[in-house]
């Protein structure tokens, strides 16, 4: 379950130099072109029903380059760096980024110096000349990137011995100039400076460490394009430990170096969990795949790609069984495919991503331990109508409640879209329900689908009309009847949920 964060940027109001003025000129006009830009700065959105103004039209972001200097302390703002490339999608004179919890120094387009303010959590960004449909665009952001929490939880997570990131649902737009919205998916070439007595691992592959006085410069890149929320810096006292995995996928977990001994067990549990993942829907999609184990109580695990992100404590606490430690890391692996390589259109498609991570979840735990999935699916039936009360049907949740943490993660998106699956699975039978679960990551793999895609494949490879099943399934306020299990009952909602659902 993510965490949220709500602050806003600083960053006095620029007018940019003239493209024209030579570089010794640029210097004595400073003073004239710190001004503030004359028409208003709006805040815009690609209208996505649960976040209105989160990512940005006119524009699609190819790739980042985000580069961090760490100054050892992780209560203090990091210097950092961010480049965009990408292109126009139709005429600009204004390019908005999401970004709210930092301070920007300067901002260039193509090289040349820009006007910048912010409007909500938009950065704001006037080029001297518009941008014409088709444009390809380079757009440099220095600024500030903040792990103090200002009221809202998200972003930068500080560990015990550093940082790491948690930026799901909507705030990877609090640590770095962004579109930031799952639609936009980009490859990241990740950069983090640090002392040297410190370790940074990020998203992807590494692509070179250098060092430098008492420093070092670690950098990433990813193979694959990401979602702005799946992207992961951690900066630690680490070891990095290295296996393989199956056909050779090279396998890195990131731990604090003190707990390498004692976490050995679980980590070595991976490259069986990947094979068991293989045989239910295909090939892993990514380049490597790891856990990062953070020194941090957040109340939830992240599927950041190629790198999930979990609570040390998950795995040291002896009320976790073993069972449900390992349930819980099939859960995020479970998202590389369906979250991650398959990403949500719109974020009223999570149900796509939690849904099948508690699918294969409940799936494992039922083949490796013997916890039915049918009675776990029966008990979810018993309460659905109570989650759906409260937190909208599965393909249609309601709006994140401003002061809660849980935001749109609540149980109809968990447990309820399983269910989903469940009977959809006693609708079409096992087989056609398992080629739909393998045709689907493979033709949409590295990009974006939306709950209509889904329906649309089920039906092919079913040859039947679904349209009713998923309108009753996905968007009723009631539990439908459970194929194959007439006796099924849902429990009425308790007053609570009717109250959470007002």
């Amino acid at each position: 379950m993510p965490l949220t964060l709500l602050t806003t940027l600083t960053s006095p109001a620029r007018t940019a130099c003239s493209r024209r003025l030579k570089p010794a000129l640029l210097a004595s006009a400073v003073s004239v072109c710190l001004v503030a830009a004359s028409a208003p700065a709006t805040p815009l959105g690609v209208g996505d029903r649960l976040f209105p103004y989160l990512g940005n039209p006119g524009y699609d972001v190819a790739s980042y380059d985000l580069a961090f200097t760490y100054s050892g302390s992780n209560s203090k703002p990091l210097q950092a760096v961010t480049t965009i490339d990408g292109w126009t999608t139709t005429a600009l004179d204004r390019i908005n980024l999401d970004f709210a919890h930092g301070k920007v120094r300067s901002v260039e387009v193509d090289g040349e110096p820009a006007a910048f303010l912010s409007a909500g959590e938009d950065l704001v960004i006037t080029p001297e000349d518009p941008l014409a449909r088709g444009d390809r665009m380079r757009v440099t952001v220095r600024h500030t990137s903040d792990p103090v929490s200002g009221g809202r939880d998200g972003g930068w997570v500080r560990t015990a011995d550093g940082l790491a990131m948690a930026n799901q649902a909507d705030a990877a737009h609090l640590v770095f100039p962004c579109n930031d919205h799952p639609s936009d998916k980009a490859t990241f070439t990740i950069r983090v400076t640090a002392p040297d007595a410190y370790t940074a691992v990020a998203n992807g592959l590494s692509a070179g460490v250098a060092r430098a006085g008492r420093t070092t410069t670690w950098t990433y890149r990813t193979q694959h394009p990401m979602a702005t929320e799946l992207a992961q810096v951690s900066i630690g006292r680490s070891t990095v430990l290295h296996r393989q995995g199956p056909h050779g996928l090279p396998l890195r977990d990131v731990v604090p170096t003190k707990d390498r001994r004692l976490l050995e067990p679980w980590l070595k549990k991976t490259p069986d969990q990947i094979t068991w993942m293989e045989n239910k829907v295909g090939p892993y999609p990514f380049e490597t795949y790891g856990l990062l184990m953070a020194d941090a109580t957040t109340g939830f695990e992240l599927e950041t790609q190629t790198l999930s992100f979990f609570e040390r404590n998950l795995f040291t606490e002896p009320a976790y069984p073993r069972w449900y430690v390992e349930s819980v890391m099939v859960h995020e692996l479970a998202h590389q495919w369906f979250g991650n390589s398959v990403s949500p259109n719109t974020w009223s498609d999570l149900w796509l991503n939690e849904g099948h991570a508690t699918w294969y979840e409940a799936l494992y735990a039922e083949e490796r331990a013997g916890r039915t999935l049918e009675a776990r699916m029966k008990a979810a039936y018993g309460a659905s109508d109570g989650w759906r009360a409260s937190g909208g049907p599965p393909a249609a949740p309601k709006p994140p409640t401003p002061g809660q943490k849980i935001g749109i993660f609540r149980p109809n998106v968990y447990d309820g879209a399983a269910l989903v699956l469940y009977a959809l699975r006693q609708e079409i039978g096992t087989r056609a329900f398992e080629q739909l679960e393998r045709v689907w990551v493979r033709e949409h793999r590295d990009s974006t689908a939306t709950t209509a895609d889904f329906q649309r494949l089920a039906t092919q490879i079913s040859g039947r009309d679904l349209g009713v099943f998923f309108k009753n399934w996905l968007y009723d306020e009631k539990t439908p009847p459970m194929p194959g299990h007439p006796t099924w009952k849902s429990a009425a909602p308790s007053s609570s949920a009717d109250k959470a659902a007002k």
